[in-house]
């Protein structure tokens, strides 16, 4: 699975709208209000990063409120269910 990291900046007076219509779209799987530079956290698990390209622009960047986006892809998953050890993310 691919996995996606994508920061946000929204409109400071839709920050809770928005994010509730980021977490009804497919594949996304997390929506984090954050401190910082950004205001959400989205994260996306697709089977490819095509389809994560296409959730991305087709979608979530697609939603009212969104004013800059940063976007991460994760390499690798170091998960405490899997004791500490790599898991790699295709």
């Amino acid at each position: 699975m691919a996995t996606a990291i994508v920061l946000l900046k929204i409109d400071h007076k839709r920050v809770t709208g928005t994010a509730e219509k980021i977490l009804d779209i497919p594949d996304v799987t997390d929506v984090y209000s954050i401190s910082g530079r950004h205001d959400l956290l989205v994260m996306i698990t697709c089977d490819s990063i095509d389809k994560i390209e296409s959730v991305i622009t087709d979608e979530l960047l697609r939603t009212d409120g969104i004013i800059e986006s940063e976007t991460m892809f994760a390499f690798r998953s170091y998960d405490k269910r899997e004791g500490g050890k790599a898991v790699d993310v295709d």
